[in-house]
């Protein structure tokens, strides 16, 4: 382990395993979170509301020593301020220096340059954790929900949102996946500059007109139900930055895996996880159980 001096605080890195353990995917976010931690404060709270919506005082409070597991840019820990004791922040990937410039000098927030397979902390011993958008990027994700699970002491609680395989949806919207993952799949090989350049034209060409048709729907008053009959109507409160980043975030990505809910629930019960709460709110899936 070494450490490194911040202008902020001291950052611990931890030596990355070879095992469960993608590079390419760990150099792809630590590219895309340098590139994007300029968020707004309407940004995140727009974010962090919809991840959240499930959790309560009764699980997060002030007085909860808390984990991100793969942090990025910081910006829950942001959304979180005030709802913890203490939090630290994990990531694999150089997105944890971004993570230490948007989140500047607090003494309550710990950063850290670890993975899944070695979080140096010792086993239940955090109140609440939680993982958003981070584990379906890992090679083997039950194993790295159950590494993640163990740190949270019994009775605590573990938030978590991995990619949904579409099984909620109409066969258009599985077909848009299946267009969109060929795109993918030849967008993540490009270099970093030519793959955010690339970014952001399909998030200028390809999200902006499914966003712009539910912000027109939205005006005219029509029920959020069948406004999310719309394939990305989840970004019609977004900004243009937020988009831009999804983008990259869904684009850039060389490693992607994708669960069903019924998938989900049965990982988190391997996990050690029970009295699941899924959101019955995009982005699908997120839930939230209680370690037994």
């Amino acid at each position: 382990m070494e450490k490194l001096q911040t202008k902020n605080r001291v950052i611990e890195i931890y030596e990355l395993p070879a095992f469960n353990f993608d590079q390419k995917t760990v150099e792809s976010f630590g590219q895309e979170w340098t590139s994007f931690h300029n968020f707004s404060e309407a940004d995140i709270k727009v974010s962090g509301d919809k991840y959240f919506d499930i959790v309560n005082a009764n699980m997060l409070n002030e007085s909860s020593r808390v984990i991100d597991i793969g942090c990025g840019s910081g910006r829950f820990i942001k959304y979180l301020k005030g709802r913890y004791s203490t939090i630290v922040g994990i990531d694999p990937s150089s997105a944890i220096f971004a993570a230490d410039e948007l989140l500047g000098k607090d003494k309550n927030i710990q950063l850290m340059q670890a993975s899944t397979d070695n979080i140096p902390f010792p086993d239940n011993y955090f109140d609440f954790g939680y993982s958003l958008g981070v584990l379906h990027h890992i090679p083997d994700t039950q194993k790295a929900l159950n590494d993640s699970v163990k740190k949270i002491k019994p009775g605590g609680y573990f938030l978590l949102y991995l990619y949904y395989n579409m099984d909620n949806r109409s066969a258009f919207f599985k077909s848009l996946f299946h267009v969109s993952n060929v795109v993918r799949w030849c967008v993540c090989r490009l270099q970093p500059r030519l793959k955010r350049v690339v970014c952001d034209l399909l998030a200028a060409l390809f999200y902006m007109p499914f966003i712009f048709f539910c912000r027109f729907l939205k005006l005219m008053q029509v029920p959020e139900g069948y406004r999310r009959l719309m394939p990305l109507q989840a970004y019609e409160q977004q900004s243009f930055y937020v988009i831009r980043n999804d983008s990259l975030d869904r684009f850039g990505t060389p490693l992607e895996q994708r669960f069903s809910k019924e998938q989900i629930n049965e990982m988190m019960n391997r996990a050690g996880l029970k009295d699941i709460v899924f959101s019955a709110n995009i982005p699908y899936w997120h839930a939230v159980g209680k370690k037994a």
